[in-house]
């Protein structure tokens, strides 16, 4: 099944590299790497721009997994028919992977294990400080009160000590600045903050979605949602503030700051980028069939964005652009 898969891969990129040719100043443009992959690509992260990961849905073959080492692109086999909704690697290794089906998955010396979970609610987030220390947060978002958190003590995932009782359907993702710092957003508007010792509901200035949040280990909060238009909340350390630009009618779905440059990607390929402070469309060039789901920038300043078709099911037409120095499209198949 994976050598369709890759085979589907291959014809698709073949066919959409011609109008991404070089450009005068590479730092400036935006390219596309992937289009209508079989999978629709839901997470980026990684660890340089030679160590990048991809993951998303399953078109029917099993979970979209990549992995780029700065020349070429490598789909992995997890052997499990899930949709995975975030990916958070360590130099090094591991990388863990969270998904549907209560799955949370480890890759770790050139193999998957399954993790055994508490439940087989979806896993949309998973940060950490180290392997042996994780938070894992998720829901069900169409049922109220199924919003949960798991810590991984290295061990064992288990729900998280002192939680309150969820009054949402689900959480989405889950971040820290360290290990007694975390902080944690879901469903309207909900906000929760872990001080080291115990966990307290932030003052939201929104009762919509917030979908991703983000900070640097010394650097200000941001947070992203919204429904028929984008919210931006940020927190300079006197709580949030909701500093939404107006007139925006396509919700912000990822998010990821450098210093004081950030972006936020989301429905329709809408592309905002943080300009003098302030949150501005940021127009591609590149017409995109679908949403973006997430982006990631690179320490060499490289902007990531991924997505596809997020209202179908199965979840398919990956999609991903990138902005900086050409990236090879060049799959190898396992």
């Amino acid at each position: 099944m994976r050598s369709t898969w890759l085979a589907l891969a291959l014809l698709v990129i073949a066919g959409c590299g011609s109008e991404d040719a070089a450009s005068v100043d590479d730092s400036v443009r935006w390219r596309r790497v992937f289009d209508q992959l079989p999978g629709a690509l839901i997470s980026v992260s990684g660890t340089s721009e030679k160590d990048v990961w991809t993951v998303g849905g399953d078109p029917g073959t099993g979970a979209t997994v990549l992995h780029f080492d700065g020349a070429q692109w490598r789909a992995l086999d997890t052997g499990m028919n899930v949709d995975l909704w975030w990916v958070h690697p360590f130099a090094g290794g591991p990388v863990f992977f969270g998904g549907s089906q209560g799955t949370i998955l480890r890759w770790q010396g050139g193999s998957f294990e399954k993790m055994t979970t508490p439940s087989d609610a979806t896993v949309f987030g998973i940060w950490g400080t180290s392997p042996d220390d994780l938070w894992a947060v998720g829901g069900v978002p169409a049922e109220p009160g199924k919003a949960f958190v798991w810590r991984w003590d290295g061990s064992t995932w288990s729900v998280a000590s002192g939680l309150p009782k969820p009054k949402v359907a689900s959480y989405f993702k889950v971040w820290g600045r360290s290990a007694d710092d975390v902080r944690i957003v879901g469903m309207d508007g909900a906000i929760l903050e872990w001080d080291g010792t115990s966990f307290s509901e932030a003052a939201s200035p929104t009762t919509t979605r917030l979908l991703t949040l983000y900070a640097e280990p010394e650097g200000y909060w941001v947070a992203v949602g919204g429904l028929s238009n984008a919210v931006v909340l940020e927190d300079h350390g006197s709580g949030w503030q909701d500093v939404s630009p107006s007139g925006l009618v396509k919700a912000s779905i990822g998010v990821r700051l450098a210093g004081e440059d950030g972006y936020a990607v989301g429905n329709g390929g809408s592309v905002l980028r943080r300009v003098d402070g302030t949150w501005q469309p940021e127009d591609t060039g590149i017409q995109v069939y679908g949403d973006f789901h997430a982006t990631w920038i690179d320490p060499k300043g490289g902007v990531w964005a991924v997505g596809g078709d997020l209202l179908s099911s199965p979840l398919v037409h990956g999609v991903m652009l990138h902005k900086g120095p050409p990236v090879s499209a060049s799959i190898e198949g396992q």
